[in-house]
């Protein structure tokens, strides 16, 4: 049990009436240390003082002389290393705005409160209060040069993991998204946001996504003979359609594998804007008539935007989890998941969730029409070898 009177609370707001309102609430709910402060300098000086410096702050947004805004910035100067409550009678979205810029800056954030402030939605954010952890220096993420990428691929250590999607409606897994690990010799597991920028800006790309796709192939094949009809996604970095010859390439492949084209989704992810758009409209074109799918991968971000969905054939259309994940509890991203689900439902495409991490994201996409969920709620990718045995035990929510 924490002593809430242990606890030293510092309140930030440019009004008198408010300042005396906080203090009382938290008087009343046991909080007895409680500063309070007019204007943001004030209120660093607190910040600044080692046997002062307050535990929580409840911080306003819109102040006079230096704002909110400007505040968190200085308190990540002053290395503080408590938590923060903003409370502010701004929309909704600026709030939230603020509250993606307090993340970023890595300072613990309960949560918002909205003005007028009720002593419920006090106490609830109050309750999430933890004393902060040790400092834990975090590792630094090593990305590898280009021999070790090449050395990869040629000495086959890349390895697929596959990660499952399952229909909304009747919770049947339908397919498998493929996603490449390096096995590396000495480092163990080492994930793709370490090795596939490397490949795509060293020209590796080609000979990744080959090895990549070669071995989903196997495995889709390996699969259809024991039964299991699942349909299996390959990424596609842009940077593969450059060359004419990489539908070629796919339809060998496929053709030598014995997989039907329909049985394979090529995720097109755009990580960089194209200059010239023609190769890579007549390679997709050219797929999507041999009756490959092709799904616009992290729709809402980066430049996977309306120019593609108007310019190239796909027949799926995968919204970002960062549209997904929460949208149900969120107005904003509420809006933009539903026009993404709306707009491609217009143009006859499926819609693939991505992102689902509890039962929440689950419900919200059965009620909206989604088609197909992905996400840690479902499974987590997985080698090929585990997906029989998960599948055996998988049981939807709300199946009978």
């Amino acid at each position: 049990m924490i002593d809430k009177s242990a606890i030293r609370i510092l309140v930030l707001d440019d009004e008198p009436f408010m300042l005396q309102l906080i203090a009382h609430m938290l008087a009343r709910q046991g909080f007895t240390q409680v500063t309070t402060c007019d204007t943001a300098r004030a209120a660093l000086e607190w910040v600044g003082s080692a046997q002062r410096t307050p535990d929580l702050i409840l911080s306003d947004l819109n102040m006079p002389e230096m704002d909110g805004i400007e505040f968190v910035r200085k308190l990540v100067e002053h290395h503080y290393a408590g938590s923060l409550i903003l409370v502010s009678g701004e929309g909704e979205r600026l709030l939230q705005t603020a509250e993606k810029l307090v993340e970023a800056h890595r300072i613990t954030l309960l949560g918002h409160l909205n003005k007028p402030i009720s002593p419920d939605g006090l106490a609830r954010l109050l309750e999430k209060w933890l004393p902060p952890a040790p400092k834990v220096p975090r590792p630094t993420k090593k990305i590898y040069g280009v021999d070790e990428v090449r050395a990869a691929i040629a000495n086959g250590e890349l390895i697929n993991f596959y990660q499952p999607k399952v229909a909304l409606a009747t919770g049947r897994v339908v397919g498998v998204e493929t996603l490449v690990r390096w096995r590396h010799p000495a480092d163990g597991l080492v994930f793709p946001d370490q090795f596939i920028g490397v490949a795509e800006e060293h020209g590796l790309i080609g000979d990744l996504t080959r090895a990549v796709l070669y071995a989903a192939l196997a495995q889709a094949k390996d699969w259809q003979e024991a039964g299991l009809e699942l349909r299996v996604a390959v990424n596609v970095s842009m940077d593969n359609l450059t060359s004419l010859e990489f539908s070629g390439l796919v339809t060998g492949l496929v053709a030598a594998a014995g997989v039907a084209p329909q049985k394979i989704v090529l995720e097109v992810t755009e990580s960089r804007l194209m200059g010239d758009l023609r190769t890579p409209l007549e390679i997709l074109t050219r797929l999507r008539l041999k009756r490959f799918g092709l799904s616009i991968d992290d729709f809402g971000t980066g430049h996977s935007s309306l120019v593609q969905l108007r310019d190239i054939p796909f027949n799926q259309l995968k919204i970002d989890q960062s549209f997904v994940h929460g949208a149900h509890a969120n107005e904003t991203i509420r809006a933009i998941y539903l026009a993404s689900i709306g707009l491609a439902k217009q143009l006859g495409m499926e819609v693939v969730g991505e992102g689902v991490e509890d039962l929440a994201d689950w419900d919200f996409l059965r009620q909206t029409g989604c088609d197909l969920a992905q996400g840690y709620f479902i499974a987590r990718p997985m080698p090929a070898a585990d997906l029989p045995s998960w599948m055996a035990e998988w049981k939807a929510p709300g199946a009978g």
